[in-house]
This record gives C-alpha cells, structure tokens and sequence, in this order.
C-alpha cells in the first residue's frame, strides 16, 4: 500500500487522531486492564490505584499548565521580536527579581505536588489491620501462591492452550486467542472488600509481581520479603505479568487475579483445604485372663501324730 505524502498525508495523520480522541473518550478513565488506543494510565479497582491515579493526574495538569505559559512566551517572544519587525539582540543582563522568582516558583510547585505523594506512598505500604494474608514466591517460571494460616497453597503458570500456540508457529489473533499469554492454569482467588497483606519474595531470581488493576507491583528479591497490601472493591477478573526480566520465558509468567464474593472465597477456600487425616483406629483391647490361685493345704487334725 502506497503511503501518502506532503500535506495529504499530514492531514490524514491529525484527521486519525482526532477521531480516536473522539471515539474513545473512556480511554480518559480506563477502570481495569489496560484497553486498546488507551491514552492514560487506568484508575484500577482498589484504592492504592485511584491514589496512583490521582498523583499522576495531579502531575501531568501541573505539567499541562507549566508546558502552555513556557511555549507560550516562547512562540510569543519569536513572533513579537522577530528579525523582521525591526528588533534588535539586546546585551544580556541578569536580573535579580526574575532570577528569584523563577527559583521559588518551582521549588513551591514541587512542595506542594510532594507532599500529597508522599503521604499517598506511606500508605500503599501500610500492611496493618490486614484481614488475610497471601505469600507469593516467584519460581522461573511460575508463581506459588501460599495463604498463610489456612493450609492452601498451588502454583500458578500460563495455562496449556497459550502454550500450545506459542510452541505451534501459529500467528494468534484477539478473535481466536483474546487473552493470549495472559491465562493462567490455576488463578489467585482473592476476596472483595477485604484488606489483603501480600508478602512476595523469590526463589531464584528477581521477578516483579505486577498486575495493573491493583495499582503497583512489587519485586520478588530472593532472600528477602517485601510487603504490600490490596483491597479489591469490584468483582471480575485481573491480569498482569512479571514485570522484571528474569530468564528466557520472562514473558511467559502471567498472573491471574480473580475477585469474588466474600462468601463465594470461603466456599472455594473450603475446597482447596486436604481433607481431614482419619483419625486411628483404637486398639482391640487385650482379652482378661485369669491367674490361678495355688490350692490350700487341708489343715492337720487335733491328735493325730505325725
């Protein structure tokens, strides 16, 4: 296909942007996964991600505001002082006032965007008051998933169909293999409205514990355990990766969230505990015998002789 050029081809490319603007405005707010031509980070499920979402749309207006009144005078300054109006290069002289000014600005925009982050970072960290807690170990290629305290535990790895496929040469499509490389054999099943503890560590190398929706991940550091918490406020189903490279199928170590009902966790919970150990059968008992007693000797008789 033959690519247009010059003008024609300049105003196609604004013509195509301005109409995925237009027909995508929910790309604005994405709640979940990430979706196609999505133009922002998503606001997530839980309340550590609207926090993140909230920081980094802060950042991104300051920066907004900052970028319009700085190209602003740019372009203003080339268009009034041009050659060609008559202006002249004046010698450069500092000025004081302006010097301080465009100092202290900054530094009090860069207070006032911190302090706020600051206190949204100490709390994605606050691990108290968890309900449950869920160890995660990261193997190559795979994730174990323990929770504590409850005896249930499973490894996770990309389930056998995406397997299959990358294995096959077969080019997939979002018809045939919507969640390709991003289905799990057994996914992490986790409880609404509950505040959820993660204690994430490695056995191997370094790996990174990431699903988007949740809003952070996490590195898994062999020989070390880092915490994190979720609490989960929409059921439904969450994906992520391994967002650290860590070997030749780095890229084949999905992860699956799904969450449910407090009381559907329960009845699942109940159905991955072992079954109870039968208890020992009790010994027979050991028959009773009865010991002899000796036979008594007759007593002897008065006047008899021995």
């Amino acid at each position: 296909m033959k690519q247009s050029s010059g003008w024609g081809g300049k105003l196609q490319y604004v013509l195509m942007l301005a109409a995925m603007a237009l027909l995508a405005p929910s790309a604005w707010a994405q709640s979940a996964d990430p979706k196609a031509w999505q133009l922002n980070m998503g606001k997530g499920v839980t309340h550590t991600a609207r926090m993140a979402w909230e920081a980094h749309m802060v950042a991104l207006w300051v920066c907004v505001v900052i970028g319009v009144l700085v190209f602003g005078a740019l372009f203003y300054a080339i268009f009034k002082f041009r050659r060609s109006k008559g202006a002249v290069a004046a010698k450069f002289s500092h000025n004081t006032k302006a010097e301080v000014i465009w100092t202290v600005i900054p530094i009090v925009i860069l207070v006032v965007m911190a302090w706020p982050a600051t206190a949204k970072l100490i709390a994605m960290y606050d691990t108290r008051d968890s309900e449950m807690t869920v160890k995660v170990t990261g193997y190559q290629w795979m994730w174990k998933y323990e929770y504590l305290g409850e005896n249930v535990a499973f490894t996770s790895r990309l389930d056998r169909k995406s397997d299959e496929v990358r294995q096959s040469g077969v080019v997939p499509t979002m018809a045939t293999d919507p969640n390709y490389l991003l289905d799990v054999d057994n996914p992490l099943v986790l409880p609404v409205n509950t505040k959820v503890r993660f204690v994430i560590t490695s056995d191997d190398v370094i790996h990174a514990w990431w699903v988007p929706a949740l809003g952070w991940k996490q590195d898994a550091v062999p020989g070390f355990i880092n915490e994190r918490w979720t609490n989960i406020e929409t059921e439904g189903v969450y994906r992520g990766q391994c967002a650290e490279l860590c070997g030749k199928d780095h890229g084949f170590m999905p992860i699956v969230v799904k969450a449910v009902s407090k009381e559907a966790f329960k009845t699942w919970l109940a159905s991955r505990k072992p079954a109870p150990a039968p208890e020992p059968a009790a010994a027979p008992a050991a028959p009773v015998t009865e010991t002899p007693q000796p036979e008594a000797t007759p007593a002897p008789q008065a006047g008899t002789g021995a």
